[in-house]
């Protein structure tokens, strides 16, 4: 999802002002209302109280300060955002209509440009996650996503949670799938946690799939195969209908994920299935790892565990009594080496 700016709530006295200067208007307040302050070290909490309206600072003498009744304050404030609310609630109610010319001029010259539905190429990791991010804000009934790879980045997580938030708050189901690596990650933990707590489905799925985004079943956006700053924004009715049967293929494959810090022994079990199942193809380690979403030290700790169970010195030894010992092991025909997400 594409990066937002995203404003720091006001509310709570630990963003409204320091502890420093909450101690020392409680000082004041100790004192009579009133006292001498001579020392250096609490010019700052001064300032800032005084910024504030908590505090006066004598004119004649300017280290007596004096405090302010803060109910002052917060009647003052009360006021002012609640104009601010009222003024952003009306423009929030008047955007659409004042849009409505725009938008139908836009959607008449896209549908000129692409009769029928079509593929359209997006090159450029910022442009791709500005349309991206567009197409979900104008999400109205479901926002789905495939993501392999591992955690996601810290710096991208507080928009998404601040977007999926907004579309859960609006009705919009909103359903991810993620690698098993992502259970590991204390960051994603934390993002998957608020949005299951605000109503929507997080899952894990211990095989290789592609990044895949669709959007209200009228807009999918894949990778292009060789090109990674290139995506394929689809529009086109059947092909969506093709990824979203395969989307929901992988969904019904996955575990769910709330967040919880234990990964589940089925997850586990299903991974290192799939390892032995890639390593007996002769995949090489760091195809194996992409695909899972790994990184290849993991997957060298895994296949440590795997030498010690069936006890060999060598990856021949182990791949030898790995089809000895696990005839019940299936493995599907696969071209060795492949790389299904490119």
């Amino acid at each position: 999802m594409s990066p937002r700016d995203w404003g720091k709530s006001e509310l709570g006295d630990s963003e409204f002002f320091s502890a420093e200067a909450k101690s020392l208007y409680l000082r004041v307040v100790a004192a009579g209302g009133t006292m001498e302050i001579d020392d250096p070290l609490l010019d700052a909490a001064k300032n800032e109280l005084a910024e504030l309206g908590l505090l006066v600072i004598g004119q004649e003498k300017p280290e007596t300060v004096t405090v302010i009744d803060p109910n002052r304050l917060a009647t003052r404030l009360s006021s002012s955002w609640q104009k601010q609310a009222l003024s952003l609630l009306s423009q929030a109610v008047a955007l659409p209509a004042a849009v409505q010319e725009l938008a139908q001029a836009y959607q008449a010259v896209q549908r000129d440009v692409r009769p029928g539905g079509a593929v359209e190429h997006i090159h450029g990791l910022i442009e791709i996650n500005e349309r991206v991010g567009m197409l979900v804000d104008s999400a109205q009934f479901e926002a789905l996503s495939a993501q392999p790879g591992g955690s996601r980045r810290q710096n991208l997580l507080g928009p998404a949670v601040a977007m999926d938030r907004s579309l859960l708050q609006r009705g919009v189901a909103r359903r991810i799938v993620y690698h098993p690596s992502a259970r590991y990650s204390a960051p994603t933990r934390q993002y998957v946690e608020q949005i299951t707590e605000a109503g929507g489905e997080v899952r894990t799925l211990e095989e290789p799939f592609t990044r895949l985004f669709i959007i209200d079943r009228r807009v999918a956006v894949i990778p292009v195969k060789g090109d990674t700053e290139t995506a394929a924004f689809i529009s086109d009715e059947a092909m969506i209908a093709y990824l979203l049967d395969s989307f929901e293929r992988l969904w019904e494959r996955s575990s769910p994920f709330l967040g919880a810090t234990e990964v589940p022994p089925e997850v586990i079990s299903r991974m290192r299935t799939n390892i032995l199942r890639m390593m007996s193809q002769g995949i090489g380690h760091r195809v194996i790892a992409r695909n899972l979403g790994i990184s290849e030290r993991t997957l060298a700790r895994h296949i440590a565990d795997f030498r010690e169970e069936y006890n060999s010195e060598t990856l021949f030894q182990l791949g030898w009594r790995m089809a000895l010992n696990s005839p019940d092991l299936h493995f599907e025909d696969e071209e060795p080496g492949s790389d299904p997400e490119g």
